[in-house]
């Protein structure tokens, strides 16, 4: 086998050329397993990559972080001394809704004119496909890589990924020099870095009375609710100072939503402000009382710039001069803005070879959501997100993906492999 890295580099992604069906195949196979989470079963899709890894030859670990929610970890290289690469995806799928308003069958996995079917196609089973055939071939291939090369497929992220990634490395079950995520990206251009996370319950309270004595009589949570929500939404008007270090990450990702993602050119302010979505309201018990209760659910994106402390003394101040009676829990995504630098080598070797695979620029770009890379970062795992997609099927209804997206992305993935172990 040889050891030019150029020549190895070019005999792979000829080798993920020339079996690109079957490539294709193991996606397609993903998609046709249920894996909506919730309710989180992973049992049948990790049976079946367990056997496809195993047929490779590969030595997998099952790790159940709660019940029937399976990770499954491999790792290939004998060099423990090298570089350690971490690819990572998850299995889950958010639910598939309303079957009627699919044109077609949410578990299709069928390819049609070109473009592969299904729920978790772009998000992400093809990306977790790619992964695993990468890893699989370098394996059957009896690649001698300089380092490791370790993937982790993940069982809940859709809702949050408490019982995924940060669970294996809380555990240190994996550990790595750096790290892609397969996740849903545009075709040249990875996220290397993405905003806070912020979600909140406000319940707020009144005095009850009969709904006829109103506004004279007792206190009313809701209106209470609807003075409290006016200064939570001046979140969005503060001036906010981007630190130097990740203003050229925002400038390109402004750039991004300009030629790119055109359709996200009037969002671009997101990448400078705090975000407010006042997503759930429930209140009162029926028209003619006035209300003793009412709660919020609400989710906060943080730029840099503004932490999750900073956040709580806001909502703290403006609410407390209210004079009313709150309480605020947290939920959900709990994060600080976070980024990997983009000369990073784990970054350098997937931009550099979406270059070498497609002859187009390519440069990371900020995430305007939340993600598992967040994780790794706060084990001090430098990461960045790449995956094959169709981007405003996620989430909703006729999911798909270019078939040729999926080819490329895992061409890229195997070329980066040597490009970060060989450095």
């Amino acid at each position: 086998m040889t050891t030019n890295k150029d020549e190895l580099k070019s005999l792979l992604i000829q080798a993920v050329e020339d079996h690109k069906e079957e490539l294709i195949d193991l996606c397609s196979q993903l998609i046709k397993i249920p894996s909506e989470n919730p309710p989180g079963d992973s049992t049948e899709i990790t049976t079946y990559i367990d056997e496809y890894l195993k047929n490779a030859g590969a030595e997998t670990s099952w790790y159940e972080s709660a019940e029937k929610m399976y990770n499954l970890v491999s790792t290939i290289g004998e060099h423990r001394d090298g570089k350690h690469l971490i690819y990572c995806g998850h299995s889950d799928v958010v639910p598939t809704g309303d079957h009627s308003k699919w044109d077609f069958s949410p578990t299709s996995g069928e390819v049609v004119d070109g473009w592969l079917l299904g729920r978790g196609a772009s998000d992400m089973k093809a990306g977790l496909g790619g992964l695993i055939y990468t890893f699989a071939l370098l394996k059957k291939m009896n690649i001698e890589l300089p380092g490791q090369l370790t993937l982790a497929i993940v069982p809940d992220e859709e809702t949050g990924g408490e019982f995924g990634v940060p669970w294996l490395l809380e555990k240190q079950l994996i550990q790595g020099d750096g790290c892609l995520i397969a996740e849903p990206s545009s075709r040249f251009n990875p996220t290397i870095g993405q905003k806070g996370s912020y979600w909140f319950k406000l319940k707020v309270y009144g005095e009850p009375g009969h709904g006829s004595l109103s506004p004279l009589a007792g206190n009313n949570a809701i209106i209470n609710m609807i003075d409290a929500i006016n200064e939570i939404r001046k979140l969005w008007e503060l001036e906010i100072e981007i630190p130097d270090e990740v203003k050229p990450l925002i400038e390109k990702s402004k750039r991004y939503m300009r030629e790119v993602e055109k359709d996200r050119e009037r969002f671009q302010p997101v990448l400078e402000h705090v975000t407010v979505n006042i997503g759930k309201i429930q209140g009162g018990t029926k028209s003619n009382m006035i209300p003793e209760s009412c709660e919020v659910e609400i989710d906060c994106r943080l730029p840099f710039g503004i932490t999750q402390d900073d956040v709580t003394a806001f909502l703290h101040d403006k609410l407390g001069a209210l004079g009313i009676e709150y309480e605020i829990t947290r939920f959900g995504f709990r994060s600080n803005a976070n980024h990997t630098s983009a000369e990073d080598p784990v970054c350098r070797a997937i931009i550099d070879n979406i270059t070498y695979v497609t002859g187009h620029e390519a440069y990371g770009v900020m995430q305007w959501a939340s993600s598992d890379a967040r994780h790794f970062r706060d084990h001090n795992i430098p990461v960045l997100q790449y995956g094959p997609a169709y981007l405003p099927s996620i989430h909703g209804y006729n999911e798909k993906v270019k078939v040729e997206d999926v080819v490329r992305c895992c061409k890229v993935y195997i070329a980066a492999v040597i490009d970060y172990l060989y450095e």
